[in-house]
């Protein structure tokens, strides 16, 4: 049997890559290659493609110390507005605004305390900001919980109803009256599909007689932001108002919310997924995407009540859309948080 050809200068057996390149291979692997990626570019969700600009335009953005909001204050900047971050530690301030401050090329962003799960905290912050500026153009109510162990809030509510709902429910009604004069202006909600899975359970919102389930405890505060858009949109259209009030769902997005997570709770097991979760979910700068066209796109100056994903309006299911749930949420909400008349602070 005749011996295999031999190329000089490869080792005898080595195969011709002339063949290599001859065959199906490079074009299969170019594919696979191709699907992948673009896969991935999926995966990263829509992008906000506006190049509106904010200069003199004022902005909060709560959580904007880390994950999704850190990248909306950055946006905020760069477009030239002034970003105040109502975070609940400041441990890492003079970092984070530091590194923004840098990456934007703005000296316009300040970091103020402000926990959500104490209403003193909201009040202290909205009265220091009140000294700082006269007006507010966008408040982003991004910060949130996810999946967190049963907790019970300085202020009597369950940690995620508090978090994710009464704590902005209650900022936005002390700072109502700055946003109506500072028109047109608007409110970014975060909630997220989980909202479709909830039930508000008006009888037990704290889960003091009922079992305590992170997943249902999340879906109802998702599920109550909803209620809050819509009911808000009706009660003080932008007609009237000049406040824009919309929801916002980031999708899936690789941030610490997911902390409390089982699979994060296993340092194996998170090793173990740490590349799938890297391939199939959104960096935290794809996850602020949707909450920046809310505020920046001309086209929703004036629109309120609607829910966006992936820099479309999108639908909300039927459990959000019935008037009688949305009005007793808010009814609710205005009285456990002693609230006489929304947006009346005197």
């Amino acid at each position: 049997m005749p011996d295999s050809p031999t190329i000089p200068g490869l080792p005898p057996g080595m195969p011709d890559p002339e063949a290599i390149f001859q065959s199906w291979w490079p074009i299969i692997i170019a594919l696979v290659g191709g699907f992948v990626y673009g896969l991935r570019l999926y995966f990263r969700g829509a992008r906000c493609t506006s190049e509106a600009k904010l200069d003199g335009k004022v902005a909060i953005v709560t959580g904007g110390n880390g994950g999704i909001g850190q990248y909306i204050v950055e946006d905020f900047a760069k477009r030239g507005a002034k970003v105040y971050i109502a975070a609940k530690n400041e441990e890492n301030a003079d970092s984070v605004v530091k590194e923004l401050r840098t990456k934007t090329k703005s000296e316009a962003i300040f970091l103020m305390k402000c926990d959500l799960t104490s209403k003193k905290s909201i009040e202290s912050f909205v009265e220091a900001f009140k000294k700082k500026e006269e007006n507010l153009h966008f408040l982003v109510n991004n910060a949130g919980v996810m999946m967190a162990p049963k907790n019970i809030t300085e202020d009597g509510f369950e940690e995620h109803l508090q978090v994710n709902h009464m704590g902005h429910f209650y900022l936005t009604h002390l700072l109502f009256n700055t946003l109506k004069a500072s028109v047109p202006s608007r409110v970014v909600n975060t909630t997220a599909p989980a909202y479709n899975l909830g039930k508000i359970d008006f009888e037990d919102l704290n889960f003091k007689n009922r079992e305590y389930q992170a997943s249902e405890a999340y879906a109802q505060s998702k599920l109550a932001v909803a209620l809050f858009t819509k009911e808000f949109a009706k009660k003080y259209p932008f007609e009237d108002s000049g406040v824009a009030m919309t929801s916002a769902i980031p999708g899936v997005v690789r941030t610490k919310i997911h902390r409390h997570m089982p699979f994060q709770q296993n340092g194996f097991i998170n090793l173990m997924f740490t590349p799938v979760l890297w391939y199939l979910m959104k960096h935290a700068e794809d996850g602020a995407q949707t909450t920046i066209f809310c505020c920046v796109a001309d086209a929703l100056t004036s629109v309120s009540g609607y829910l966006y994903k992936e820099c479309l309006r999108v639908p909300y299911t039927d459990i959000a859309e019935g008037d009688e749930l949305q009005e007793q949420m808010w009814n609710e909400s205005l009285k456990l948080l002693k609230i006489k008349e929304f947006g009346k602070t005197d």
